[in-house]
């Protein structure tokens, strides 16, 4: 199962919550509408042409902060489903018995066997420590650093690294990916 593969099945289950939510906030701001037009029409009843001239100013005004409601409550449901849907990854990802993970590793040393040489030390997540002491090679396995899986892979001499840590590619592919799970999720 591949970071991508994972991405679209929480996508899936994190639209139906959007959705739910979002028929929610529509129901409601249907709803204002509705009282904020019966509310001008009662004031049209009664009143002069000023009166009328002023219900009907009272009206767009009263629709238009509706209409401004409606969609703040939207954006901060859509905001709320992107960050759940962030977090759901992390969680998985965090996991050490994450299907995918054997593979993600194999691929992540695999790209490591070609952008480094042999005399680059491999300090990886503590997680990954066993893993990864079987697929080094002829690499050292030094200090564990912080993450979620993955490894950072560091020149001897610490003047070049390559972060492969999960955390990283979730971040870095997350922010180049941000419109589809946009896409995915809202329309």
């Amino acid at each position: 199962m591949t970071l991508e593969t994972l991405a679209k099945d929480i996508a899936a289950s994190a639209k139906a919550d959007v959705d739910a939510i979002l028929k929610e906030a529509k129901a409601e701001a249907k709803q204002i509408i509705n009282d904020a037009e019966t509310k001008a029409s009662g004031i049209t009843d009664e009143a002069n042409s000023r009166a009328e001239r002023e219900a009907s100013q009272i009206s767009r005004e009263v629709v238009a902060s509706a209409r401004q409601a409606n969609q703040k409550a939207i954006l901060i449901a859509k905001r709320e489903a992107m960050d759940s849907t962030y977090a759901e990854i992390k969680e998985k990802l965090a996991d050490p018995g994450f299907k995918g993970r054997a593979s993600m590793l194999k691929s992540l040393m695999s790209k490591a066997n070609k952008l480094a040489s042999a005399d680059f030390v491999i300090r990886p997540v503590e997680v990954d420590k066993k893993a990864l002491s079987d697929l080094k090679g002829k690499r050292k396995v030094g200090e564990s650093v912080e993450g979620l899986g993955g490894f950072i892979l560091e020149a001897a001499d610490s003047s070049v690294s390559y972060d492969m840590r999960f955390d990283t590619l979730l971040d870095s592919t997350w922010a180049n990916s941000l419109s589809e799970v946009n896409k995915i999720l809202f329309e």
